[in-house]
């Protein structure tokens, strides 16, 4: 049965279709260059230039959506996701401020919901989410302008099911880079050696009368037991890009000594803290908006649930780097922990071991000493 909020909606996206013009036929009439871009699954991102002194184009994006089952921890847990691409995140796509994206979403045959996309970098029809709407076996091209440089979330907003879609896989990232680079508050230009994307998932998995997870043949058969964990608010899992352990281990990002990385992290649903643990944030858009100068010198910064927030740092010291959510109960019990790999040479004037681990060696004054007690 529909709720009267769900009505409303259904209304506000039937009258958005009708406002919105259609398009027929090719795309050409920008008469701009175009480039079509081959994505790649987080953490990692597709090539780009960081700056541009070319004039504005049309960049190509495909993105194909995926129902499938997936395995979100050691013990075998299964979960029936809902991806783009068939990563939880779907990949990041990153073009210049002025340029277009033309984006192609495919919904394949083999599935058994609609989708859509809203993009929180697009301006109007939901932030097309209205224009995008896909059954299985369909496809849709939509293309829209980036007039906001920043990264942003994107995530799929079908009529009735939006949170269950979110928390299923299906929200990405956008970033738009101004076209002339990233600069500090002062508008020194930055630069990245690496870049990582970091997307956080909270997961509502039911379990059956005798505490263990439950398993179904399709997605659909979830819907009812998963929405009413979600309802209650109380993830079963807290995860970096679709599973325990997918970023730690053999699986960890890499860097050298001296390199500066960007770590772009999001969050579609909820709240959360991203820190390095001995690092910091050199230069932090916590909010993600590229046009704001970055804050400097953080120890934890804060992305708002349904955004994306960008952090850069240069590597001082070799070793493991824990990163995390420091709401620490989702990072060691949940699994929102990742880790990079940092070779290089030790710095000791920035940390030294000056005596290692031993005995306590015995007090020279004793406590009943009343000198010992005045000083």
């Amino acid at each position: 049965m529909l709720t009267r909020r769900t009505a409303l909606m259904g209304a506000a996206v039937a009258a958005l279709i009708m406002a919105a013009p259609a398009v027929a036929g090719p795309a050409d009439d920008l008469k701009l260059p175009r480039q079509k871009v081959e994505l790649v699954a987080p953490p990692f991102v597709h090539a780009h230039e960081q700056a541009t002194k070319a004039g504005p184009k049309i960049v190509e994006f495909k993105l194909t959506i995926r129902e499938q089952e997936v395995v979100i921890d050691d013990a075998g847990t299964k979960f029936h996701a809902m991806t783009f691409d068939g990563s939880m995140p779907g990949p990041m796509m990153v073009l210049h401020e002025g340029d277009y994206m033309e984006l192609t979403l495919v919904n394949p045959a083999t599935n058994s919901m609609p989708h859509n996309i809203d993009l929180h970098s697009a301006t109007g029809a939901l932030g097309g989410g209205a224009l995008t709407h896909v059954n299985p076996g369909e496809q849709v091209v939509l293309r829209w302008k980036a007039t906001r440089p920043g990264v942003f979330v994107y995530h799929c907003a079908p009529e009735g099911m939006i949170p269950w879609h979110v928390v299923s896989g299906m929200h990405g990232t956008v970033m738009v880079l101004p076209r002339e680079g990233l600069k500090d508050a002062e508008g020194k230009a930055l630069r990245y050696d690496k870049i990582f994307y970091i997307g956080e998932n909270d997961l509502y998995v039911p379990k059956d009368e005798n505490g263990k997870y439950k398993t179904y043949e399709t997605i659909g058969e979830s819907f009812a037991d998963t929405t009413e964990v979600m309802r209650k608010l109380i993830p079963t899992h807290v995860v970096f890009n679709g599973r325990v352990g997918s970023l730690t281990g053999k699986n960890a990002m890499t860097a050298k000594v001296g390199e500066t990385v960007m770590l772009v992290h999001s969050q579609a649903n909820r709240d959360t803290r991203p820190h390095l643990i001995g690092g910091h944030g050199d230069h932090v858009w916590e909010a993600g908006k590229f046009n704001n100068p970055p804050q400097k010198d953080l120890e934890t910064w804060f992305i708002r649930g349904g955004s994306a927030g960008a952090a850069l740092y240069t590597f001082r010291e070799p070793g493991i780097y824990a990163y995390v959510n420091h709401n620490l109960i989702e990072a060691v019990e949940l699994g929102a922990s990742a880790h990079i790999k940092v070779e290089g040479k030790w710095n000791e004037d920035l940390m030294k071991q000056v005596s290692p681990p031993g005995p306590t060696p015995p007090d020279k004054v004793g406590a009943a000493d009343p000198v010992a007690v005045t000083r």
